[in-house]
């Protein structure tokens, strides 16, 4: 199925969209590179902490973890939205077997 079938399908209702969670939130944390991200705010969050300004300090460390963790949770929907738009996002999650498109009957 091509990209304009699957968009003009999907939004029909004709479509029912599966995508692997755990794939889903591998692939999105790699894409915005969650790591590199979530690291330094933690650091500034403890720098903060540490140089007395400790409510601002322990924001950013739940920011720092809870942030990248809500991501990931919501990485299916943020990837089926990429793939509504984006026909190189579609293909590569099709070929990949991350997401499954089925009719729905």
């Amino acid at each position: 199925m091509n990209h304009a079938d699957f968009v003009a399908g999907y939004r029909r209702g004709e479509l029912r969209v599966e995508i692997d969670p755990r794939a889903a939130a591998r692939i999105l944390s790699a894409r915005l590179l969650l790591p590199f991200v979530a690291l330094p705010v933690l650091g500034a969050g403890v720098a903060l902490a540490l140089t007395g300004w400790i409510f601002s300090g322990l924001t950013m460390i739940a920011l720092g973890i809870v942030a990248p963790q809500l991501i990931k949770r919501f990485a299916p929907r943020f990837l089926l939205q990429d793939a509504l738009q984006d026909p190189a996002v579609y293909e590569e999650l099709t070929r990949q077997e991350i997401m499954r498109v089925m009719g729905n009957g």
